[in-house]
Formats: structure tokens, sequence, C-alpha cells
């Protein structure tokens, strides 16, 4: 099956709503994309209006749960698809749909600072040094750059 990419950059419209569906937890919430065109004037008028409903599987539950709400600037890039349904009335309509793979703060639009989940170590080798100041602990990055403090952070937006 063909899957088709986008990102979309706009504005969280609806508070995001988490579910469980089957076995699995989703959140989601519609994002609006709007366009500006610059008038032969110089000034600005509204274009046209992007609606898609973005729906977060996975890890992106929990990020997007604790730092996302409704007005928030976004950032989202997935695949998207086209949904059908009838509505109350009968009505035939469909709307744009998207399985998002990442989405974050606009950082054009908002200041953000990212906290790290705790990353969960099974032995205590994993979590020494391996004394080549490299900042690579087991094949993994640990985050730091030489030269600076490491601090923890906090998510705001």
């Amino acid at each position: 099956m063909f899957e088709t990419p986008i990102t979309v950059v706009g504005r969280i419209v609806t508070d995001p709503r988490r579910r469980i569906v089957g076995d699995q937890e989703v959140i989601s919430f519609r994002v609006a994309s709007n366009s500006r065109r610059r008038t032969p004037e110089g000034t600005w008028e509204p274009g046209n209006s992007l609606f898609v409903t973005v729906n977060c599987w996975g890890r992106l539950v929990t990020g997007v749960g604790a730092a996302l709400y409704k007005g928030a600037a976004v950032i989202a890039v997935g695949t998207v698809h086209t949904s059908e349904y009838e509505d109350r009335e009968g009505i035939k309509r469909s709307s744009l749909d998207m399985r998002a793979t990442a989405v974050g703060p606009d950082l054009g639009r908002v200041i953000a600072r990212i906290e790290q989940p705790p990353q969960s170590r099974t032995s205590p080798e994993a979590v020494a040094d391996d004394g080549t100041g490299d900042g690579v602990v087991d094949g993994v990055a640990d985050g730091t750059v030489e030269g600076s403090e490491s601090e923890n952070l906090m998510l705001s937006a």
C-alpha cells in the first residue's frame, strides 16, 4: 500500500483526546494550517486552510499528552489518508487523517525545553563511563557536549 508522507505546520484546534483502541492507546487532535498571502499593497490577507486529524500511537502518546494542548503551535510529520463516513443526518463526508511518526512544538512560534524520559539500564556496566570521553556509552550517545554541563530541562510550550 502506498502511504503519502506529509508535514503539517499549524495550531492544535481541539483538545487532545486520549482513548484505547483494541489494546493500544492513541491520542488524537485536529491541526489547522493556515496560509497567508502578501497583497500588492504589502499587507497580508488570509489564504487557504488545511485541517488534519492527527493520530499519535505508541511512544508518541506520552510526550504529546504531557506537552501539547489546544492552541499549541506544532509541527506534525506522518502519513495521510482520507476517511469517509456518514454523519448523523446520513450525509457522506470525508476527513483527512494523519498517522503521526513525529510531533513537536513549532520552535519558530514557541519556546520549549526538552526533558528526556528516564532510560532504563539493565546492568551497572551499561551506565559506566567507558573512559573515551566521547559521550558514548555502550554505543549510545549520552546527550552531553564536551565543555558543557548537563542539565535536566522541563518541557514547556
